[in-house]
């Protein structure tokens, strides 16, 4: 007779999270989320806006 051999362990599933979710910051409710850079001087920020000025802006 073969001896019996102990299962290989595998990967937890992911468990599923009740809390609420309104009360973890979103990536929104910093300023990385709306596409703010974190560091810059206003030459910068000048060349971003006129980068990025929609054509009827002149």
């Amino acid at each position: 007779m073969s001896t019996p051999t102990a299962p290989e362990p595998r990967d937890p599933k992911p468990a599923l999270v009740f809390d609420d979710p309104l009360s973890r910051p979103s990536s929104d409710d910093t300023d990385r989320g709306w596409g703010e850079r974190p560091e810059g001087d206003s030459a910068a920020d000048l060349q971003r806006f006129l980068d990025e000025k929609p054509p009827h802006h002149i």
